[in-house]
This record gives C-alpha cells, structure tokens and sequence, in this order.
C-alpha cells in the first residue's frame, strides 16, 4: 500500500493514472496463428485447440450443450442460487427495459423542401457472448450480456464457454432463455464466433470479458466482427470524507482486490488519520477472506491519494476515470455532479460496488484503464444499429445541386457530379 499526496508527487500520480490495460505484444502471434487454424480448418481446429489447452475431447456431438444438461444442471445447483439468480435477472431486464423504451425512437426532419431524412433503429441479428471459466464461474457475466441483447431484439444469441462448463452458467443461460451454449473457449472460441464454423455460425458481435489471450483475440477479429470493449483488470476509485466508515473503505476495497493481482484500488481523502484507521481495517478483514493468495500482491498496488480538497479530489478521479467509483462523502450527490469520467457511480455509505456487480440491475460490463473518458458501459445501445433513409425529389436535388457541383470540384470527382447533373438534363 502507498501514500500518495496529490498533486505534489506528479511522478507516481500520473504512474497510477496512466496505469495500462493488457499487454498483448508477446501473445499476438500465438493468438494469431490459433484463429488462422480455426478460419481455415473448422471444427477440427476447434477439437484439437480444445484438447491442447484445455484437456478436453471436444467432437460434434458434444461441442452443443444439450436440453438434458442443462435440466440435470438444476439438480445441481441449490435452490437458493436459482432463487438469486432469477432476482438478479428480474432487476437487470426491468433496467434494460426501461433504457430501451428511453432510446428506441425512430425519427425524421426535413434539410430542404424535398429533402427528408429519416433514422431507423434495428438490433443487430446475432452475438456471441463469452463466458470465462476455468476455477471460476461467472453466472453474473451470462445474465449482463445476454439480458440487454435480448431486450435489444437479437434473433440469434449463442453462450461459448471452457470446458467443462460449471452447472451455474447454463442454469443462469436457461434463465435469460438461451439454448444455443457451446462448450468450447479461449482464442479457439473467438475465432469460431468471428469465422464461424460448421458447429458454430459466425455472429455480428462478441462481447464479454477473458484473459489476455481472449481479450487479444477480440482486438485482432475486430472489423470481420464488432467487438464490446478491450478490458483490462478491475478497478476501483473511492472518494471518502471524514463522515465516511473505515470498516466500508476497508471491505470495498478488499472486495476489488481479490479479483486479480492486476486490480486497481485506490482511495482518494482528505485526512490522514482515516487512512490509517482503513489500513488497519484492511488488516483486520483480509484474515477472514478466501482468496489470500491474490489479496497478497494485489494489496501490495492499493493507493492512498491524500488530496489537499475535494476539488482536488474530484479533479483527481476525472483524470482517473475509474471503472467503479464510489463517493462515500457527507453530500456524495453534489460529488456525482461534477464527475465527468466514471463507467458507474455508487452514492452513500451503502453504495458498494458488490450491489452493482449482481443485482441493482445496471450493467457490470465497464470501461477499465481509463477508457471511462471515451467509453459506456455495456447496454442495449451496444446491440442497436441506425440507418438513415434519404428520400429526394428533383425539387430537393435542385436546392443541393449547386453545392454538389462545386464540392464534388474540388474533390475531383467529376462523376459525382454527373450522377445530379444528368437528372436536369
């Protein structure tokens, strides 16, 4: 844990700030030649990148889940994990829904008598959505982009996901109604999405998080498909006061901390005294924590940013543009309001990030490494597309005429300008 004083020690602020995502220069070429073999040899490509890396026989008659597992899937996960899971999918489907009916509206105006242009919004027709496995499962990750794709209207919504794909994902994919999951992950996946193959059509997008590899094959079939958003590891910013609790401090960033070794926590207050009390909390807590192996060196990065004010401390998370921020101040509203870069905001004492992560209902897909300053979380925007429709009469062409004539000039496109001239003729 360092001690940071902003914006006196410019050097290790601007380290913090301008910390990286996912370095995936030594990988690319791996990454590459694995999706070149899956473009060009299919599901055999598939089968054998799935027993090299992941041990598994894969063969076309168990890449697809089928009905049966997914109902034996039930048997084997508690009632009570069901029971949250179909929680968490009602408020995450009641926000989706509300944001679609806030966005979808077609329109059109009128540029010149004669000229009107009309916008019209549709989803795109398929997703692919990946799901990391491994030690871990991640049913929360099916229900955030599986649930603003299906409120979006995609027709075709296909789960890949390592193998063996733990009971909690396919039961959570069977909640938000979809059967098309393919036990198959990794570079191999991505190319199969991006390619497609003859288990597995190509899609229009992917979306969801992985490791570095998945996440540099994103980046390298980005154009053949959309892509949602590089990520890098998890963050979290907290804007605390003297009215905040150390004990909440201490926990949320634990919290944060035991996703990776690579995760970004960072308090930013006023008082050193409350830095203390929350270093000796974080103490304190990590004792009773599971994951200790990861709390180890991810603790090691967390930092303690003592601003002179609260508009430097403001200042400080605008040029942070944090993934999570929370704003554990006296009046945090008036905090929020002059946030300018943050994918998602948590307000109060009881606004923690583990909230957002599972059941307000916002998406937890979010920029990470300050892609907050260009970028949104995951939402039915990212599975809508928009045309234009331009209806033209000779009356209308005529008003524009003159001002095509002369761009199109100095362009250097004669031909352009013949398409207009010859409907005077």
């Amino acid at each position: 844990m360092m001690l940071i004083e902003y914006p006196k020690n410019k050097t290790k602020v601007q380290r913090i700030i301008q910390r990286s995502g996912i370095d995936y220069k030594d990988i690319l070429p791996t990454v590459g030649s694995i999706l070149e073999a899956v473009k060009k040899g299919g599901d055999k490509a598939l089968f054998e990148c799935t027993k090299k890396f992941d041990n598994f026989d894969l063969n076309e008659k168990n890449i697809r889940i089928s009905r049966e597992e997914v109902k034996r899937a039930y048997k084997n996960v508690s009632p009570d994990v069901v029971k949250s899971l179909k929680y968490a999918y009602r408020n995450i489907k009641k926000y989706h829904e509300e944001q679609f009916r806030r966005i979808i509206k077609n329109w059109s105006f009128r540029t010149e008598n004669g000229v009107n242009i009309e916008e019209k919004i549709r989803p795109i027709d398929s997703i692919g959505c990946y799901i990391p496995g491994g030690l871990a499962s991640y049913p929360s990750t099916v229900l955030m982009t599986c649930i603003p794709a299906k409120v979006s209207g995609v027709k075709r919504i296909v789960i890949v996901s390592p193998p063996p794909i733990k009971d909690v994902i396919l039961v959570a994919a069977d909640i938000c109604g979809i059967d098309k999951i393919y036990r198959v992950g990794g570079v191999q996946a991505i190319g199969a999405l991006a390619y497609g193959t003859n288990a597995i059509l190509n899609v229009s997008k992917i979306v969801g998080p992985g490791n570095k590899y998945v996440m540099a094959a994103k980046n390298l079939v980005y154009g053949t498909v959309d892509i949602d958003m590089p990520a890098g590891p998890s963050e979290v910013l907290i804007i605390a006061d003297n009215s905040s609790n150390p004990d909440f401090i201490a926990a949320d960033l634990l919290a944060q901390a035991e996703h990776d070794t690579d995760a970004s926590c960072v308090l930013v207050i006023q008082s050193e005294s409350i830095i203390k009390k929350v270093e000796s909390r974080i103490g304190k807590q990590r004792k009773t924590l599971k994951r200790r192996k990861i709390l180890e060196k991810s603790l090691n990065k967390i930092a303690f940013v003592l601003a002179r004010d609260m508009k430097d401390a403001i200042k400080f998370a605008n040029e942070f543009a944090p993934e999570h921020l929370e704003i554990m101040t006296k009046n945090p509203e008036k905090v929020a309001d002059k946030i300018e870069n943050a994918g998602t905001i948590f307000l109060g004492l009881y606004g923690t990030v583990a909230a957002g992560d599972y059941s307000t209902g916002a998406n937890h897909v979010l920029p990470t490494s300050g892609a907050a300053r260009f970028s949104s979380q995951l939402s039915v925007r990212d599975f809508l597309k928009t045309s234009s429709i331009q209806k033209i009469n000779k009356g209308g062409l005529g008003k524009l005429r003159e001002t095509i004539g002369i761009l199109s000039d100095v362009e250097g496109f004669d031909a352009h300008k013949k398409s207009v001239e010859i409907r005077f003729e």
